[in-house]
């Protein structure tokens, strides 16, 4: 009798049917949010020659929508904790459509100052990543939430569609076009996210003050430990993701033209994509500790190779190839490490701080590579050589925290 009524008193288990569909829509929604907050940089010839921009101004309107991407996530992580997925990605896509207009406009007239008040808008659309990671977590059983962000974490394939379409639809559109364009894909993915994405029956709103839960996520260590990996890894993918253009035609300026570096940038992007599931599955089976050392052993050792300069060519491609990889590797290792670490109700909160972190860990790089370009060897390698350092101290820190896998 006691345990008949243990048994009917027992919470039933969500019924998580149809996960699947729905994380897969939420990484669409993700991957027209990053295409547009990437609008700028792979075109950013357009806007350098024609406003006969100097180096630390093309660094300067490159980084704006990363920092402001970056910041922004930290309220937007908060606010899906709070109001949900479904409202959050609608209205990040419908709020940055003013930003994609307005970026058009300054860039028809040849306003610089315009320009960089519209890339701070557009900044907003890279907020959207902080939306998805709590609302993948709620689909999944605690043992798969390494895959299931993952999976959503392939929504940064909208960087390399970014700068593989985005210089072509220039040439075949036009660049007022390519704008109206990208704004109407945003209002179609808009109104798909809102009539067909649905809450998981698992997660339930977290009324907290906004304030007090914001400064209660920074008091947790894991918020600032997977912060600092985070940003190396995805710090690292979203700087050379919006400077590899700019890097290879400065480098080889007579082997790669626009369109070619937008391609190669697309790879690199590509690459970094495939290899952040596999990271999660890979944190998953063995434990994110070892799989984020792996990762930021490749970064070192990749970004010193770099650092040579060598000849454009099957080994430059080999070489960013598989520094993409090992950054998406990175990435999966760093939010399946977030999950099993964090209190389920800040599971959004922490995450929305830790993408901020990863979009900050974007913004410096391009800055730093501008302000270190030497002109007369036409080299970046001080630059790279931060990186170096950086990511070995980062390897250090990772060595020495706990090792965490997913229990179910």
């Amino acid at each position: 009798m006691s345990t008949n009524s243990a048994s009917s008193s027992a919470p039933a288990s969500p019924d998580l049917r149809g996960q699947f569909p729905q994380v897969l829509l939420a990484t669409l929604a993700s991957a027209v949010g990053f295409w547009a907050w990437m609008l700028i940089s792979p075109i950013q010839v357009f806007y350098a020659e024609g406003m006969q921009l100097s180096e630390g101004q093309v660094s300067l309107m490159l980084a704006t929508p990363v920092l402001v991407g970056a910041l922004g996530r930290i309220l937007t992580g908060a606010l899906t904790d709070r109001y949900g997925a479904r409202k959050m990605f609608t209205l990040v896509l419908l709020g940055s459509i003013p930003a994609v207009l307005l970026v058009a406009w300054a860039g028809t007239i040849g306003n610089f100052v315009l320009l960089i008040v519209a890339a701070t808008y557009l900044g907003l659309a890279g907020t959207i990543f902080a939306v998805g990671v709590p609302f993948a977590s709620a689909w999944y059983a605690p043992e798969k939430r390494g895959f299931a962000n993952g999976v959503f974490g392939m929504g940064m394939i909208g960087t390399a569609i970014s700068a593989f379409q985005t210089p072509r639809l220039l040439n075949s559109l036009g660049y007022v076009q390519t704008h109206f364009f990208m704004a109407g894909l945003m209002l179609v993915t808009a109104a798909l996210v809102w009539f067909f994405l649905r809450e998981s029956p698992a997660w339930k709103p977290n009324k907290q003050p906004l304030i007090p839960k914001v400064l209660g996520t920074l008091k947790l260590p894991v918020t600032w430990q997977m912060s600092f990996l985070y940003a190396i890894v995805f710090g690292g993918f979203v700087a050379f993701s919006n400077f590899l253009p700019k890097y290879l035609v400065t480098i080889y300026p007579d082997q790669v033209d626009p369109v070619g570096a937008g391609t190669r940038t697309a790879l690199f992007a590509v690459a970094a994509v495939i290899a952040r599931p596999i990271g999660g599955v890979l944190a998953d089976k063995f434990g994110p500790k070892i799989v984020a050392l792996i990762s930021l052993a490749g970064i070192v050792s990749l970004a010193y190779i770099v650092g040579q300069q060598p000849a454009e060519g099957i080994l430059t491609g080999a070489t960013f190839l598989a520094m993409a990889a090992a950054m998406g590797l990175g990435m999966g290792a760093v939010f399946a490490w977030i999950g099993p670490s964090t209190p389920p109700e800040k599971v959004g909160a922490v995450s929305g701080v830790v993408a901020a972190a990863g979009g900050l860990g974007g913004y410096f790089p391009p800055l730093a590579m501008g302000a270190t370009y030497h002109a007369e060897t036409n080299s970046y390698a001080l630059g790279l050589w931060l990186l170096v350092l950086v990511g070995t101290f980062a390897l250090v820190v990772g060595g020495m925290l706990r090792n965490t896998k997913s229990k179910a």
